[in-house]
């Protein structure tokens, strides 16, 4: 029973709030007004948001002189779940059954090494934010717990990669679910908003004429 429940109608349910809630927030995000800018433009906005959303891809170095373990730790973290997300054979399978897309999965030694590198740099971070007092007042409890939603969803994923137990699928899968209820409302929001907020920052300071 519990289990036709979270394959079936928990699926659609937070599969339609996700995107429903991802699509209204940008489109609130694109809705804002601004004041017109009267100042003559010294260069192209466009090129600066451009520029921005790229450049910032890679830490300024002065930034990484003094965090570079924090850095480290999160490129480790955002690539390994990158490649796991769309290069796990069972996550081509589920995006080709949908779709009918289908591209070449990573071998599975690449799979592992993908998973211990994002498990890493997600522990360094949390371990981070909870022992630095800095990071440790600025962080909410909200941000925690986005932080052990995506650490049980890859942890169950790996369970699960064998297909051996249907109770670790479902456990796998309730955990999606759950995380995709979870995403649009808090600040992992920011997968999808981060090339409105750094295209923005760097169209307002290119057009001034300055680089960021």
């Amino acid at each position: 029973m519990i289990g036709e429940f979270i394959d079936g109608p928990l699926w659609y349910i937070s599969s339609i709030v996700f995107v429903v809630a991802v699509v209204w927030r940008i489109i609130v995000i694109l809705s804002f007004g601004r004041k017109k800018n009267l100042a003559k433009p010294r260069y192209s906005a466009g090129g600066g948001a451009m520029a921005t959303i790229l450049r910032r891809f890679f830490p300024y170095r002065e930034f990484y002189e003094v965090s570079k373990f924090r850095i480290v730790a999160g490129y480790m973290f955002h690539i390994g779940l990158f490649a796991l997300l769309f290069f796990a054979v069972p996550h081509i399978e589920f995006i080709t059954s949908i779709s009918g897309l289908s591209w070449a999965a990573m071998p599975h030694w690449a799979f592992i090494l993908a998973a211990e590198l994002s498990f890493f740099g997600l522990m360094y971070l949390f371990v981070f934010r909870l022992t630095n007092p800095v990071t440790r007042m600025l962080t909410t409890r909200g941000e925690y717990l986005g932080s052990v939603l995506v650490f049980v969803v890859m942890l169950t994923g790996c369970l699960a990669l064998g297909r051996s137990h249907e109770f670790l699928r479902l456990f796998h899968l309730l955990s999606v679910e759950l995380l995709l209820l979870y995403m649009p409302f808090s600040s992992l929001m920011h997968a999808f908003t981060f090339p409105f907020s750094r295209g923005f920052t760097g169209a307002v300071y290119h057009r001034r004429g300055l680089n960021i």
